[in-house]
């Protein structure tokens, strides 16, 4: 990866985001998808001298470039680990149940897209590995290669809402191994026989393979319930997603946690442990019609925000 790659991301949803965290001056922040730190630089923006962010990322890549401003700003600092850790990581700090604003970009950054060896790109060739982590775990391509065609079928069409899951899994399994981008970009190509101008033929596929690779649906559900029990009461939750199924993970996770059980709805006496821990704040937010002109990797980005409820100091 160059060093200019950095500075041609541009996050999404950045004042949207601002508005959502509600940045106190002096409050502890958390960034849990540092990216190239887009977000994280304005939050520090609008932090105070005594404000502190912490940002935390699995991507080697990106933890280099957060070395660079821990360096520059006292405020910040940065923890290689993904964000499954996160609430093992606030509690060694002693920020659990302290935090004020708590963010989760779920999207892939663009250089992470564009470089051809990390092989999410559609559009380049290179090694099949799509791994957010390059050092840990298994690539696409293990993936792939090892996988049923019945296994294939079905993460194509769970995480990717491919529509022709079989035929790409069958056809998957007549050419491997597969080894390249551009092998399983041509391939899928080939089995839609895509004409019309649009979106890549593969582009379903290759997303559910990343989601499958770095497991990022399950970590997503295992990190929301941490960043909640971190936030302090009254603190702000913040999540950008990229596609539904993430948006539907964060959407029910808020709902089912800012309304009590039904069960219990109708007693006279709650126990404190079934009381709402959210509240809703506003409504979904995406990018304006400027935004997603002038930063097109922007368009399908969605913002929900939550507020905490109750007592969350030591608890």
């Amino acid at each position: 990866m160059n060093d200019r790659a950095g500075l041609e991301h541009e996050p999404a949803l950045v004042q949207e985001t601002l508005a959502g965290l509600a940045v106190s001056p002096d409050g502890l922040y958390v960034d849990a998808t540092f990216g190239r730190g887009g977000h994280s630089r304005a939050i520090l923006e609008a932090l105070g001298g005594d404000g502190r962010l912490l940002a935390l990322d699995c991507d080697p890549e990106a933890v280099r470039e957060a070395r660079l401003l821990e360096r520059q700003d006292r405020r910040f600092s940065i923890e290689h680990a993904n964000f499954r850790c996160l609430e093992q990581i606030l509690e060694e700090k002693g920020w659990r149940g302290h935090v004020s604003g708590m963010l989760f970009d779920l999207g892939v950054s663009l250089p992470q897209l564009t470089d051809p060896l990390r092989g999410f790109s559609l559009h380049s060739d290179g090694p099949l590995d799509m791994r957010m982590n390059p050092n840990a775990g298994f690539s696409a391509s293990d993936w792939l290669n090892d996988a049923s065609a019945d296994e294939i079928a079905r993460v194509l069409r769970r995480y990717g809402e491919e529509p022709q899951a079989r035929r790409i899994a069958q056809e998957i399994g007549r050419r491997r191994p597969i080894s390249r981008c551009s092998e399983l970009a041509g391939l899928v190509a080939g089995v839609k026989r895509a004409g019309k101008p649009g979106p890549h033929p593969a582009t379903r596929t290759f997303m559910a393979l990343r989601i499958v690779v770095n497991e990022e649906l399950a970590a997503l559900e295992e990190a929301l319930p941490q960043a909640v029990r971190c936030l302090r009461a009254g603190g702000r939750l913040c999540a950008i997603s990229f596609h539904s199924l993430e948006d539907r993970i964060v959407k029910r996770y808020v709902r089912d946690t800012s309304r009590l059980p039904p069960q219990l709805a109708r007693l006279p006496d709650i126990p404190n442990s079934a009381h709402p821990l959210l509240r809703t704040i506003g409504r979904l937010r995406r990018p304006s019609s400027e935004e997603r002109a002038r930063n097109p990797q922007a368009r399908s980005a969605r913002l929900r925000v939550a507020e905490r409820l109750g007592e969350t100091a030591g608890s």
